[in-house]
C-alpha cells in the first residue's frame, strides 16, 4: 500500500492491535508493574504500550523520527530545554511567549545558571543578533500566544544550522494539520496536547517530536523529571486525536468567517489572524502553513466595558484553557500572561481589552449571533 495521507494517518497510526477481542480501538494497558525478566517497560521510562503507540502517532504527523509523550505542555517545554542547556549555557528566545513559557525561564534559568536574551523582533536577525559563543538553543512559537504572530521557520532553521544551535518551536496553536516545522528544517516540536491535539478540554498532556539523535537527549532528562503521562489520558489522547484533522479544518473555516466579521465591527479595534490579509505575516503565514487555525485575539474599543462583553456570551464560554471543539475565550492579562508584570505584558503588546477567542465546531453563524448580541449589550452599557 502507497503512502498514506494525513487524515489515515490520525485514525490508524500507532494504534494497538486487541490480540483477543479484535476491538475496533486500542486496548488500554493500565499496569504500572512488568516483568522485569523480558522488558524494562516502566511508565515513567515512557515506553508502556499506549505511550508508545502514542507517541508513534505524534512523530508520524510531524514528520519526525520519533516522539515522546508528557503530562503537560510545560513538561514537554522544561524537559525539552533542560536537555540542551546546563549551567553556562545561553538561549535566545523570542519576545512574545506563551506566559508560562516565559515565567519558566525569567523565574527559573538563573537559578540553574543559565542565560538568556529575548529578541527584539521576529526576524532572523533579530534572533542573530542575540547570539552569543555560549548560545545553544534558540526558541519560537509560531503563530504566537495572544497576538498570533509569524516567525519565518525557514529562516530561523537556516540560522540555528550557521551556528550550530538546537532550534525549538511551540507549534501548539498551529497543530500539526496547519503547520509541520520539521519539513523547514527546525529541530524539535512541542505541543501543547492539551489543546488542539486533545481537542475536547479533559486531557492534560505534552509532546515532543524531533530526530533520534535529539530524543537521545530528551529522554536522558524527562525519565530523570518524572513527567509522564498516565496511562488514561495516553488512551484518551490517541483516540482524540483520530479526529483531529476534521476538528481543526472546521476550526480554521469558522475562524476565518469570524475574524472577518470582527474585523468589520466598530467596536473593535483590531484582529489578530494571520488569515486576515490585513496581518502583517499573512503572506509568511500562506507560505508556511497549510490553514490558519481556529486562534485569533481581537482588542475591543477602551469605549466599550470588556466584562460586561464577556457576561453578555450565551454561547462562547469564557475559561483558560483553548482549542477545544467548544468556543472559548480568555482575557491574557489575566489568565495565560498574568504571570507576567504589567511592563511585560505591555512589552509583549498584551493589553487589558485584548480577547483570545478560541473557535470551535459549532455552526459558525450561531458563534456570529452570539458576538454580535454580546457586542450589543456591550455598547449599550458603556
Amino acid at each position: 500500500m502507497k503512502g498514506k495521507q494525513f487524515e489515515t494517518h490520525c485514525i490508524h497510526e500507532g494504534q494497538l492491535e486487541d490480540p483477543i477481542y479484535k476491538g475496533a480501538i486500542s486496548p488500554i494497558y493500565m499496569a504500572t508493574a512488568y516483568s522485569y525478566e523480558e522488558t524494562d517497560r516502566y511508565p515513567r521510562y515512557f515506553n508502556t504500550p499506549n505511550q508508545v503507540g502514542l507517541a508513534q502517532k505524534i512523530a508520524i504527523l510531524e514528520g519526525a523520527e520519533e516522539g515522546l509523550i508528557f503530562g503537560s505542555g510545560m513538561a514537554a517545554i522544561s524537559t525539552a530545554l533542560l536537555a540542551f542547556l546546563k549551567a553556562g549555557d545561553h538561549v535566545v528566545l523570542q519576545n512574545d511567549l506563551y506566559g508560562g513559557t516565559t515565567n519558566l525561564v525569567v523565574e527559573h534559568f538563573n537559578q540553574y545558571g543559565i542565560e538568556y536574551s529575548f529578541a527584539t523582533g521576529l526576524y532572523a536577525a533579530d534572533f542573530e543578533i542575540e547570539i552569543k559563543e555560549n548560545t545553544k538553543v534558540i526558541y519560537i512559537e509560531t503563530p504566537s500566544n495572544p497576538l498570533m504572530k509569524i516567525v519565518d521557520l525557514a529562516a530561523i532553521a537556516q540560522l540555528a544550522k550557521k551556528h550550530k544551535l538546537v532550534s525549538m518551536i511551540d507549534s501548539t496553536f498551529a497543530s500539526p494539520v496547519n503547520q509541520n516545522p520539521i519539513s523547514f528544517g527546525i529541530d524539535i516540536v512541542l505541543h501543547s496536547a492539551t489543546k488542539y491535539l486533545g481537542g475536547h478540554s479533559d486531557i492534560l498532556a505534552g509532546a515532543v517530536a524531533c530526530s533520534a539523535v535529539h530524543m537521545k537527549k530528551v529522554f536522558a532528562v524527562a525519565k530523570g523529571l518524572g513527567g509522564n503521562l498516565s496511562e488514561l489520558s495516553t488512551w484518551l489522547l490517541e483516540r482524540s486525536i483520530k479526529t483531529l484533522s476534521i476538528r481543526v479544518r472546521q476550526q480554521n473555516e469558522n475562524a476565518q468567517a469570524l475574524a472577518e466579521y470582527l474585523a468589520a465591527h466598530p467596536a473593535i479595534d483590531a484582529v489578530h489572524y494571520p488569515g486576515l490579509e490585513s496581518h502583517p505575516d499573512h503572506a509568511l503565514a500562506k507560505k508556511q502553513m497549510h490553514g490558519f487555525t481556529g486562534m485569533m485575539s481581537f482588542e475591543i474599543n477602551a469605549a466599550y466595558n470588556r466584562t460586561v462583553f464577556e457576561k453578555a456570551l450565551q454561547l462562547i464560554q469564557p475559561v483558560v484553557s483553548l482549542a477545544g471543539v467548544e468556543s472559548t475565550i480568555t482575557i491574557p492579562a489575566i489568565t495565560s500572561h498574568k504571570l507576567l508584570t504589567p511592563e511585560g505584558r505591555a512589552k509583549q503588546g498584551i493589553t487589558d481589552q485584548l480577547v483570545r477567542f478560541s473557535v470551535g465546531i459549532e455552526h459558525v453563524e450561531d458563534l456570529k449571533n452570539d458576538l454580535n448580541q454580546a457586542l450589543e449589550k456591550t455598547a449599550n452599557e458603556s
